[in-house]
C-alpha cells in the first residue's frame, strides 16, 4: 500500500542534529511500542518524541498527524502479512488453509513484528481512526489479494470468514491471553485450526 505522502508541519531547525535516517526510524520504533503499551488515545506525539529522543517537532516534520504515524509505524510491521497472498496461493489449493495459518501464528509468534500488531489490535479496539486503519490494512491490502488468489465463488466472503478465524484466535491467545490458549504450542493450534481456515476457503 502507498501511503499518503506525509504532511509537514513546520521543519524543525537544523540546529535539531536528531533530523536523520535514523531519527526517524528510532521515532516509528518508538510509536510502535507506545501505541503497543498505551492504546491509540492515551499516545502522544510528545510522548512518542520523547521515547525516541527527538522533538516533538521532529514527528509532526516526518508523520503530520497521529494516524499518520500510527499508520507508518504499524505498516512496516505489517508488511510479512501484507506480502503473503502470492505465497499462500502457490501450491494445491488443498493446502491453502495450513499455509494460512502457519503463516499467521509465525508472524504473530515473531517479536519483531508482534509489537506492532498488539498496537493495531488494541487501539482499534478503542479508536475509530485507529480502526479505519486496520481495516485498510486488512481489507484492502490483504483480504482482496487472497480472494483474488482463491478464484472461487463468493471469494471475498471465503477471505473475510477466514481472517475472522485467524484474528479472534490472536485476541484471545495474545491480547486477552487466555489460557489454555495463550499458553499451547502453536503447532498444536495450527493443526487444529488449519482444516477449518481449509473449509471457509475452499468447501462448497
Amino acid at each position: 500500500m502507498t501511503s499518503a505522502a506525509p504532511r509537514r508541519r513546520g521543519r524543525p531547525s537544523r540546529t535539531d542534529s536528531a533530523d536523520t535516517p535514523a531519527a526517524r526510524d528510532r521515532i516509528l520504533a518508538a510509536a510502535r511500542e507506545e501505541f503497543s503499551e498505551r492504546g491509540y488515545d492515551k499516545t502522544s506525539m510528545r510522548g512518542i518524541a520523547k521515547a525516541a529522543d527527538v522533538d516533538s517537532a521532529l514527528v509532526h516534520h516526518y508523520f503530520g498527524t497521529k494516524e499518520q504515524v500510527f499508520e507508518a509505524a504499524i505498516e512496516v510491521a505489517f508488511g510479512p502479512l501484507l506480502n503473503a497472498p502470492g505465497s499462500i496461493a502457490e501450491g494445491p489449493l488443498d493446502g491453502v488453509g495450513e499455509r494460512l495459518a502457519r503463516f499467521f501464528f509465525g508472524v504473530w509468534e515473531s517479536p519483531a513484528t508482534r509489537t506492532a500488531l498488539l498496537a493495531i489490535i488494541r487501539s482499534a479496539m478503542n479508536h475509530e481512526a485507529a480502526a479505519a486503519v486496520f481495516r485498510r490494512l486488512i481489507s484492502t491490502q490483504l483480504l482482496r489479494r487472497v480472494a483474488a488468489q482463491l478464484d472461487l465463488p463468493d471469494a471475498e466472503l471465503r477471505a473475510e470468514l477466514a481472517a475472522a478465524q485467524l484474528v479472534g484466535i490472536a485476541m484471545l491467545r495474545y491480547v486477552i491471553k487466555v489460557e489454555p490458549l495463550a499458553s499451547t504450542n502453536p503447532e498444536q493450534i495450527i493443526a487444529r485450526v488449519a482444516p477449518v481456515i481449509q473449509g471457509h476457503l475452499t468447501n462448497p
